[in-house]
C-alpha cells in the first residue's frame, strides 16, 4: 500500500511539474509537444491509483493548456480551402452562418405565440430539431420527396391535435424556423402525388431507376449522379408515401424490402437509415392510432357524461315546473274556498 500511495504521489508530481515547464516553454506551440503532454496528462487521469480530485485538476489543467483554437491554429486549418473535391464543392458555403437548434426552436416558438399542448411536446420539439439539423446539412437538397415526407409526416403527428387552428400554426412556425418556403415544398409534393396517381409499384420501379422524365425519375438520377448526395429521414418517408400510393401493403415487412430496393439497386446507396426510418414512421403511426382511438373513447365518454347531466337538468326542470303548476291550482283553489 505505501508502494501505491508513493507511486501516485509521485505521478502527480511529475504531472505538475511538466505543466509548469510545458506552459512557460519556447516550444509549447509545437503540434508534438502538446500531443505528448496531452497524452500524458489524460493516461495520468485515468490512472486507478490518482485520486479523483487530482484527476480532475489534471484533466482541467490539460484542456486549459491545449485550446481548440490551438489545435485550429497548430493545423493551419481554415474551412472550405483544403485541396479536396468535397472543399472545392462546398467552399462557397464554409463561412456560411449556422443556427444552433436552441436558436432554431427558439424562433420556432416565438412564431408559435402559443404552448405546444403536452401531449405533442416532445413530439414536436423533436421534429424541430430533427428538421433543424437536416437542412444545414451542406449536403442537404431539397427535392420533392423529401418536400412529400415532410408534409406527410405533419399530417401524420399532428393530424388529431385538440386544436386544429393552432396545428395550422405549428406547421407554419416549422417552416419558417427551419427557412424552408412551404409554399414551394407544397407545390411540389403536390407535383409528384398527382403524377403517383393510378401508378403501380412497377412504374415506381421504374421511375427509381431513372427511366423516363417523370418528378421521380428526375429526383432519382440526380441522387444517384451525386456521390455527395445525402440521404435524409423525410426522403424515406416520401417514398413510403409513395409506395401506398401505388398499393403496397402499409405493413413494415412489406415496406422493408421495397425500400431495400429502391435504396440499393436503384440509387446505389445505403438501404440501412432508410428501412430504420420506415420501420420507426410504422411504430410511431401505431402509437398515434392508439393515441386516436383512446382519444375517441375519451370523447365518447365525455358525450354520454354530458348527455346524462342534460337529461338529469331537464328531469330536475321538469319536475319543478309541475310542483310549482301544482302549487298554483292549489293556490287558486284555496282563494275559492275562502269566503
Amino acid at each position: 500500500l505505501n508502494k501505491v500511495e508513493n507511486t501516485a504521489t509521485t505521478a502527480t508530481t511529475a504531472t505538475e511539474l511538466l505543466l509548469t515547464s510545458y506552459l512557460s516553454s519556447d516550444i509549447s506551440n509545437m503540434l508534438l509537444s502538446r500531443f505528448l503532454l496531452y497524452s500524458f496528462l489524460v493516461g495520468q487521469a485515468v490512472n486507478g491509483f490518482v485520486s479523483p480530485h487530482v484527476q480532475k485538476r489534471t484533466l482541467s489543467m490539460a484542456l486549459s493548456a491545449y485550446s481548440d483554437e490551438d489545435i485550429m491554429k497548430d493545423l493551419g486549418y481554415k474551412p472550405g480551402q483544403a485541396n479536396t473535391e468535397f472543399a472545392r464543392r462546398f467552399a462557397p458555403l464554409a463561412e456560411k452562418p449556422i443556427k444552433t437548434v436552441g436558436e432554431a426552436f427558439a424562433e420556432f416558438s416565438q412564431e408559435l405565440g402559443f404552448t405546444v399542448n403536452p401531449l405533442y411536446k416532445n413530439l414536436v420539439t423533436d421534429l424541430v430539431a430533427t428538421t433543424h439539423l437536416i437542412v444545414v446539412n451542406v449536403r442537404f437538397q431539397r427535392d420533392p420527396v423529401w418536400s412529400l415526407g415532410l408534409l406527410t409526416s405533419l399530417e401524420l403527428l399532428l393530424k388529431n391535435y385538440p386544436e386544429p387552428e393552432i396545428a395550422e400554426r405549428i406547421i407554419k412556425s416549422l417552416f419558417k424556423a427551419v427557412e424552408v418556403d412551404e409554399q414551394e415544398a407544397r407545390a411540389e409534393a403536390d407535383t409528384l402525388m398527382k403524377w403517383s396517381e393510378g401508378k403501380s409499384l412497377a412504374d415506381l420501379e421504374a421511375a427509381m431507376s431513372g427511366e423516363g422524365d417523370s418528378v421521380l425519375a428526375q429526383v432519382a438520377k440526380k441522387a444517384k449522379d451525386d456521390k455527395y448526395w445525402k440521404y435524409s429521414r423525410f426522403f424515406g418517408l416520401g417514398l413510403v408515401k409513395l409506395m401506398e400510393n401505388a398499393g403496397v401493403e402499409m405493413d413494415k415487412d412489406e415496406v422493408y424490402p421495397v425500400m431495400e430496393d429502391f435504396m440499393t439497386n436503384k440509387l446505389g446507396k445505403s438501404h440501412i437509415s432508410a428501412c430504420a426510418d420506415s420501420d420507426m414512421f410504422f411504430k410511431v403511426k401505431e402509437k398515434l392510432d392508439m393515441m386516436e382511438t383512446l382519444m375517441k373513447e375519451i370523447e365518447i365518454r365525455e358525450k354520454k357524461r354530458m348527455a346524462e347531466r342534460l337529461e338529469k337538468k331537464a328531469e330536475e326542470a321538469l319536475k319543478a315546473a309541475e310542483n310549482a303548476a301544482k302549487a298554483e291550482v292549489v293556490e287558486a283553489a284555496e282563494a275559492v274556498v275562502e269566503p
